[in-house]
């Protein structure tokens, strides 16, 4: 008895070594935070009940990679695609903006980055890793068909050769090869700018900056400032609903309007798809302090920000990323300190 509680203890603590790396891949999968990490959660179950038929012909890395990937292949069997607001719809001016929400299903979901991206000490490898967790990337990805997304996301950003992808998938290394071709067209045809936006690991001193310039420009709902931060073409999301800005003038206009109770609001720093973010607190006028709100996800290119992407839902987002449910404001603290 003691020698099987052993073998089951050392088994969990092998599989468990791979979850934050199936993560990301199911994550790049899906598009989805929850349903990749039901995704592994099945994955490593199966692995776990099914074990003693595991013969060791493949490594226990690629086992567990192919049992990931026929459970999304099953998840995407539905045909459901992630997408961004921008997917959708044309972007509205301001005049005609209006909150309209849209199933959670709908939209491609943030992540945050220690439950996607393992460590890595090569520089250059960390750098693919992080590209490819990144909104627009994300998006991309959910436009290709389930298999040549699995082709394209083992070859292109966890390197895996040809051989080993057609092991895993069970066909041809002609098939991979081309199917990963085919994906590679479809991500050209899109030319989407932000896939390219780079930002530094670590921040260099300029973002670095201009992040601290960011959060004191929106605690402080300067919107002068703010507009001198966002680039010309700066683009403005705010899933579950489907509206989309574009420039500072409208992307101010709002937060003036239809979003000036985030007026107050105070912002902690998160790691989120590769980028910086930020998680919002708005005021609680009936509890006081700061309640959730969304958890940003900023994207910038030199020197401005391009991307401004609000997720909206304090009941999934805040705790996923670990985050307190309530913040206490400054006459809170002084009380306590009493």
């Amino acid at each position: 008895m003691g020698n099987g509680t052993t073998a089951t203890t050392g088994l969990d603590e092998r599989l468990e070594e791979y979850r934050v790396e199936l993560t990301g891949y199911c994550y790049r999968m899906l598009g989805s935070s929850f349903e990749a990490e039901d995704a592994v959660q099945d994955t490593l179950v199966r692995a776990w009940r099914s074990y003693d038929k595991f013969e060791g012909r493949s490594s226990l890395r690629s086992w567990l990679y192919r049992i990931a990937t026929n459970v999304c292949l099953d998840m995407l069997a539905a045909g459901n695609k992630r997408a961004r607001p921008m997917d959708l719809t044309e972007s509205t001016p301001l005049a005609r903006a209006a909150l309209s929400p849209r199933p959670d299903h709908t939209w491609l979901e943030p992540m945050p980055d220690a439950r996607v991206l393992p460590p890595v000490e090569d520089p250059a490898e960390a750098a693919v890793t992080r590209d490819s967790v990144r909104l627009a990337f994300m998006a991309a990805l959910q436009q290709l068909p389930p298999k040549q997304r699995a082709v394209l996301i083992l070859r292109e950003v966890l390197a895996w050769r040809a051989s080993e992808v057609a092991e895993l998938l069970g066909t041809s290394v002609a098939s991979v090869n081309s199917a990963l071709q085919r994906a590679r067209a479809t991500l050209a045809e899109r030319g989407d700018k932000a896939v390219e936006a780079a930002v530094s690991d670590p921040l260099d001193e300029a973002q670095r900056r201009l992040l601290e310039r960011y959060v004191k420009a929106f605690e402080g709902y300067d919107m002068a400032e703010l507009t001198a931060l966002l680039h010309e073409d700066a683009v403005m999301t705010m899933p579950p609903f489907d509206l989309w800005l574009t420039g500072p003038s409208d992307i101010t206009g709002f937060m003036t309007t239809l979003g000036a109770a985030c007026a107050g609001s105070r912002l902690l720093p998160v790691l989120a798809n590769g980028m910086p973010g930020f998680a919002q607190y708005k005021p609680d006028p009936d509890n006081g302090g700061f309640t959730p709100w969304a958890v940003q996800v900023l994207e910038t290119s030199e020197g401005r920000i391009t991307g401004f992407h609000c997720f909206l839902d304090t009941q999934r987002w805040f705790p996923l990323f670990g985050l307190p449910l309530h913040l206490e404001g400054e006459a809170d603290q002084t009380k306590e300190g009493v």
